[in-house]
């Protein structure tokens, strides 16, 4: 009996807490706003009703569910619905913040270390600035204009309507914590959009391990601007922004219904082939094909891939936007294939070599994140195996035999994990998505059951689109990218002096050595 009598106690105490998670929506739903005291009620046939028992449970429901709590307050005998005042869920809230930290940690320090490691001693702190210095620049970009021009909604009706967002988020103006149902009907705005500006600093600073070594700061910085406004924003709107031509999951009448759950397009495919491009036209580093240029840590490459696979989750699982089903399963699959990934690389090593290198299993590592990023919210376990093993094979295969027999310098296999990582992702997205994992993409889907996704997620001809969404962003960043070079060329130019390169950047860019040995 007082086991029964404990049982039920905390049963009531968990009923409490979660009424209290979801109690400020509720309130909301029955006053105009969230803290003034209510007028007093008009006695006209359009007043709003309110809320009764029954939606305020469905309201709570949808909490859970990750759905849209307005659709639990509509009048059900046809009259105006109860007016809703969006307020972030507490769970969602707290998984948003704690992911976008996990994505920051991917490139602070993570990216900086793995990148530092591969380089030669004498330009560890180059690459270590290029990504501090891309963290500072992205900011203040996203700020004035990037989050407008991604999530923002006032160009739609217009004709650069699908490739530019709007003007309304200039500034973060009115981003608060107020959510954007467009993107997440618990998540506050301004979270959200600073977990998205950790995706848009990341990306340009995968691209200087192309160059690395052998590219000048500033150069890398007026690059960069250019290349977050002419490459990166119409791009990332173009595939995730809710007025995007190629938004298939947000955008009901999205010309081309692409599948990119984290960034393999946005993200991967745009820095590798901008990547490929920026080494090929500022040459190769002196000495290249002639010199051993081994990295100076393995050590240091090893703990950043550690810390690129665990801020991952964030940059998977919190593509969600919530702490939900779909981000439970990306999670997972983000698991999987890189684990398998990593392994599969270090055994073809094996095989071929007679040895499995740190670095293979560090290389298979990051592959498996990348292939699977366009994936993860998408795929079951199943098909995350079978990116997990074509994300070794490929990428190895592009790294050891195809960089070495057109003798391009990619310093640190961005193309060649990236590029082809992200390009393949891309392509098993639309052969291997299932609705069964995510409804989104299934007939419940508010944006697929309309624009056609659903039917080709059905029918298994998804990868038609995605094959469409590889070439409009291999002609966008490839394109983009060698105007962006040549005039950033003409304004500060690429590389440094023979003698500043054969010193190293770390003294001639920044005045520092990694290591004072005495």
């Amino acid at each position: 009996m007082k086991q029964t009598l404990r049982s039920g106690a905390r049963l009531a105490l968990v009923l409490a807490g979660l009424t209290l998670a979801t109690s400020s929506f509720i309130l909301a739903a029955d006053s105009p706003t969230m803290s003034a005291p209510a007028a007093p009620a008009a006695s006209t046939p359009t007043e709003p009703a309110k809320a009764n028992v029954e939606q305020r449970l469905a309201a709570m429901e949808a909490y859970f569910a990750n759905t849209d709590p307005s659709a639990a307050l509509k009048d059900p005998k046809g009259g105006p619905a109860v007016p809703p005042v969006g307020v972030p869920g507490p769970g969602h809230n707290a998984w948003m913040m704690a992911s976008a930290a996990l994505v920051l940690f991917m490139t602070l320090p993570g990216l900086a270390l793995f990148y530092g490691g591969l380089v030669r001693r004498k330009n560890v702190l180059s690459v270590m600035a290029q990504c501090l210095g891309i963290a500072g620049l992205v900011s203040i970009l996203w700020w004035a204009m990037g989050y407008s021009l991604v999530f923002g909604t006032n160009f739609s009706g217009q004709a650069i309507g699908p490739f530019l967002g709007g003007s309304e988020f200039f500034f973060l103006h009115g981003v608060d914590s107020t959510p954007n149902p467009s993107y997440g009907a618990w998540v506050s705005q301004n979270v959200f959009a600073m977990y998205q500006l950790m995706f848009a600093i990341i990306t340009p600073a995968l691209i200087v391990g192309a160059i690395a070594e052998r590219m000048k700061f500033k150069a890398i910085l007026v690059f960069v601007t250019l290349w977050m406004l002419l490459v990166y924003f119409p791009l990332a709107h173009m595939v995730w922004g809710a007025t995007g031509l190629m938004s298939g999951v947000a955008n009901p009448h999205a010309g081309i219904t692409a599948l990119d759950f984290a960034g393999g397009t946005v993200v991967h495919m745009s820095s590798g082939w901008s990547a490929l491009i920026l080494c090929l036209i500022i040459g190769p580093r002196q000495g290249h094909a002639r010199t051993h240029m081994a990295p100076h840590s393995m050590v240091l490459c090893m703990v950043g891939t550690g810390m690129l696979w665990v801020g991952w989750y964030g940059f998977n699982a919190g593509s969600a936007v919530a702490a939900d089903v779909v981000a439970a399963n990306a999670f997972m699959t983000t698991t999987l294939a890189t684990a398998v990934a990593s392994f599969t690389w270090g055994m073809m090593e094996m095989l071929i070599r007679g040895r499995a290198s740190v670095l293979g299993f560090c290389s298979g590592a990051v592959a498996g994140l990348v292939v699977i990023t366009p994936a993860c919210g998408f795929v079951d376990s199943t098909g995350s195996i079978i990116i997990g093993v074509l994300a070794a094979v490929i990428p190895f295969l592009a790294c050891t035999k195809l960089k070495p027999a057109l003798k391009y310098d990619d310093a640190l296999d961005t193309f060649g994990v990236h590029a082809v990582g992200g390009t393949l992702g891309a392509l098993l997205t639309g052969v291997l998505a299932v609705s069964a994992v995510n409804a989104n993409i299934g007939p419940g889907g508010a944006a697929a059951s309309v624009n056609g996704l659903a039917a080709s997620v059905a029918g298994h001809t998804a990868w038609i689109a995605q094959l469409e969404a590889m070439a409009v962003t291999l002609v966008l960043a490839v394109v983009m990218t060698v105007v962006i070079t040549f005039v950033t060329k003409a304004l500060v130019g690429l590389r440094p002096s023979l003698e500043a390169e054969a010193q190293g950047l770390d003294i001639t860019d920044h005045g520092e050595e990694g290591y004072v040995l005495e």
